[in-house]
């Protein structure tokens, strides 16, 4: 093993040892030293970097990305090594396209439930709507959902317990009575399939396998189109992970309803969310006018409050 190659162990070691799950860098980082050491170069320098990140040439998007992760694997070995050069962070700018949450309003998630009565077998027609039910009611992230066993399901104490997510955090989320009963009986479904062999999986396929993320996501886009629900603009189409924006944003939208500390409930939610910090919170609530309005109203009553 070449000494580039013992620093990439190395490396996803350390950021693992930190939470970060780095499937993308263990995929793509050895073709970038494949790529170097075709060249003979023992250390990361720009030129080869920026030469790596633009092959195959697809977008700026594409490159700009590749070339992230490579800077950050060459900030570690700058860091033991100044002879690795580190790609300054002008180098293939791109502008973000992060999309513009799609928030669902009640309506079309009823909508949404009811197109899943359409699906073939009684049991996945079940399964798909106990799913949707799970993130509306949760926040939970679609691979939090399907990455659910059935012994972190507490139905006498009435919670979930979701392990192993972003940035390895494990989190206990409440559930209300009705979620509750809901999902026992969907366990306690006379047609639900034996577990495959292995599967400890809360919800699982007509064959007895965990649910898969992209067949759930092809699914999702099935529905939504049964249920007429459409993109509202190119860049805010009608998304699974959008369910838990709509979830932070109704939950706030109570809080304000109630006349609650909104602040303590943020701070809640973000727990409940699984985010690092309140901070992470905001941008699940930045495409809402109701909410901004609401938030502005308030502070407007504080302030004639206080003269």
């Amino acid at each position: 093993m070449t000494a580039l190659r013992q620093a990439l162990v190395d490396y996803l070691a350390v950021r693992r040892a930190l939470g970060y799950k780095l499937a993308r860098e263990e995929q793509i980082l050895p073709q970038f030293l494949d790529f170097v050491e075709g060249h003979g170069e023992p250390h990361v320098k720009t030129e080869a970097a920026v030469a790596w990140a633009t092959l195959p040439a697809r977008s700026d998007a594409w490159s700009s990305s590749r070339l992230r992760v490579v800077r950050g694997f060459a900030t570690y070995l700058h860091a033991i090594d100044p002879a690795h050069e580190i790609p300054a962070r002008d180098l293939l700018p791109s502008q973000s396209l992060r999309a513009t949450p799609y928030l669902y309003s009640e309506q079309q998630i009823t909508a949404l439930i009811a197109a899943a009565g359409t699906l073939r077998t009684p049991h996945r027609v079940a399964t798909i709507q106990t799913l949707f039910g799970l993130l509306v009611v949760t926040g939970m992230r679609i691979g939090e959902v399907v990455g659910l066993d059935r012994e972190d399901f507490d139905a006498h104490n009435g919670c979930l317990v979701v392990r192993g997510a972003k940035f390895g955090k494990t989190r206990e989320l409440a559930l209300h009575p009705s979620t509750t009963t809901a999902l026992r009986q969907h366990l306690r479904r006379a047609d639900r399939p034996s577990p495959s062999s292995g599967t400890s999986a809360l919800l699982i396929t007509s064959v007895g396998t965990r649910l898969r993320i992209c067949d759930v996501q092809r699914t999702f886009r099935t529905l939504t189109s049964r249920a007429g629900i459409v993109a509202r603009s190119a860049s805010c189409r009608p998304r699974v992970h959008d369910i838990r924006h709509s979830f932070a944003v109704a939950t706030v939208l109570d809080g304000y309803h109630a006349d609650a500390d909104v602040g303590h409930r943020l701070a809640l939610l973000a727990t409940y969310l699984g985010h690092v910090s309140p901070a992470a919170t905001y941008w699940y609530l930045s495409a809402a006018p109701e909410l901004m309005q609401l938030a502005a109203d308030r502070l407007q009553r504080h302030a004639g409050e206080l003269s």
